[in-house]
């Protein structure tokens, strides 16, 4: 049996860059320990802050719950080449969203612009647990809140564990637990008509296609379109390609691969994509407490469509 269970971890692992097997959660297996966001049930002084979930992106994981309801979907390079996605709620949350996966280094300097965001994943690489615990962020595991998690049992392990955000939080934090830096309003008046943009990683691709009739991007990965359960294709009103420095990082996965470390603090350029139209632009995070900010060519902030949007980090020339 032990030897069935393990050979089932290491496909898994295969076919979805987890990290290493020692880290909690990934096998539903822990010690229940005090939640801590449960000082922010009603009545706490303190506003309840941007819950963002960490989100399994496999080809087995697909469709996702939950993504459709996210103010900002962050899409970034992992081992092997494949993809993860980090969802950011403030307006509203789901009742469910998932599956749920390992968390990475670089998702902390990603979560600094939030003001301690609450944190929801399972699983790290087992080196990377102090620095979570000692990050400016609440993490919530199934390890430290059982009762915020569950398994569907229709899907294979590791690609079946969800998270109930109402178990967390007791109600959305809204609008102003944002401080991505990102501006909404008119559109620049340059810009060039695109129906299709592409982003290519090693071993993953997204495309956004315009879609007049819905005034939005909608959204395939890997050649197919990504919808929700219900069928319905995720549609961001802005598509961001962030060009960026992913570099090694410090840590492995269970099979010795090195983790990707994104690097979202800096300057870099960008792509923005909003109304059927891209804008070449320029993207700034002076330091990892700030927000950032995008302008145009010209130097002007660059205005987002209002309503979800998605960064996909790309590696930079």
């Amino acid at each position: 049996m032990a030897g069935a269970v393990l050979a089932a971890v290491l496909a898994a692992g295969l076919a979805a860059g987890c990290t290493a097997s020692d880290g909690p959660g990934d096998d539903g297996r822990g010690s229940p320990r005090p939640s801590p966001t449960q000082s922010r049930e009603p009545g706490g002084a303190k506003s309840p802050p941007a819950l963002a979930v960490k989100i399994d992106n496999a080809p087995a994981a697909r469709p996702q719950t939950g993504l459709d309801s996210a103010d900002v979907v962050y899409a970034e390079q992992v081992e092997g080449g494949l993809s993860r996605l980090m969802a950011v709620y403030a307006g509203k949350l789901p009742g469910s969203v998932g599956p749920v996966r390992s968390a990475r280094e670089s998702d902390l300097e990603l979560l600094r612009q939030f003001d301690r965001p609450v944190l929801l994943f399972s699983g790290a690489q087992s080196k990377l647990l102090p620095v979570i615990d000692r990050a400016p962020l609440e993490a919530v595991t199934p390890e430290s809140d059982a009762a915020a998690f569950f398994r569907n049992t229709a899907r294979p392990v590791p690609h079946n564990l969800y998270a109930r955000p109402e178990r967390v939080m007791a109600r959305p934090p809204g609008e102003a637990a944002l401080t991505t830096g990102f501006r909404y309003g008119r559109p620049p008046a340059d810009g060039r008509s695109e129906n299709q943009l592409t982003v290519r990683y090693p071993a993953a691709r997204f495309t956004f296609t315009w879609s007049g009739s819905r005034d939005r991007w909608l959204v395939s990965m890997d050649g197919a379109p990504a919808v929700t359960p219900e069928g319905e294709r995720l549609a961001p009103a802005t598509v961001v390609v962030q060009y960026v420095t992913v570099r090694p990082s410090g840590y492995r996965d269970f099979l010795g691969s090195n983790t990707p470390y994104t690097e979202t603090v800096g300057s870099g350029k960008a792509t923005v994509a909003r109304g059927g139209r891209t804008y070449e632009a320029r993207w700034d995070r002076p330091a990892a407490a700030d927000g950032t900010s995008f302008t145009t060519r010209g130097g002007a902030p660059l205005n987002f469509a209002r309503g979800q949007v998605w960064v996909v980090y790309a590696e930079a020339d």
